[in-house]
């Protein structure tokens, strides 16, 4: 079985911890706890017959007065960067982010989790946002950890790109 390092990267109260306990334990609650430093989980995954452990590093969200923990992504094969879809701003510190991240770790596999779209009435991002990152090839997925829409097909995507990047 292979391993592959995931860091999961947003601002604060994007669903970060909700998304990776949806996917880990297919539990969601509405409680909020903030996550602080780093939060490790692992979880086996089968992509196209390949048995992968990801370890999923949940990093405390970010703000106007904190930084990510950069050396928390050295050896990351992958990332999420969560936004959640009723706060426009935290798209624009997605894309600051992964700015630094590709200056990190250089350009490996990442999706953008368009979080919360079970409130989809209280979106501020549009479908012109969407179609811009498109355009730049950035992947992007509207999820819901309280509903559970398309977060194992995010996780599943990632770790097949994982695995398509590392063959190259």
């Amino acid at each position: 079985m292979i391993s592959k390092k995931v860091c999961m990267l947003g601002v604060f109260a994007v669903g970060k911890t909700a998304l990776v306990q949806k996917y880990v334990r297919s539990i969601f609650s509405d409680r909020y706890l903030s996550t602080v430093g780093v939060k490790i989980s692992k979880v086996e995954v089968n992509a196209d017959g390949v048995d992968t452990c990801l370890v999923l590093w949940d990093l405390e969200g970010k703000d106007f007065y904190t930084e990510i923990n950069l050396p928390y992504l050295r050896g990351a094969m992958g990332y999420f960067l969560v936004v959640d879809g009723t706060r426009r701003e935290t798209l624009d510190t997605a894309m600051e982010l992964r700015a630094k991240v590709t200056e990190m770790v250089g350009a490996v596999p990442h999706i953008i989790l368009l979080n919360k779209c079970d409130l989809k009435d209280n979106w501020e991002i549009t479908e012109d946002d969407i179609s811009a990152l498109e355009k730049q090839n950035i992947p992007v997925v509207k999820t819901s950890a309280k509903t559970g829409q398309s977060v194992n097909e995010a996780f599943l995507s990632l770790t097949r790109a994982m695995h398509c990047f590392q063959s190259t």
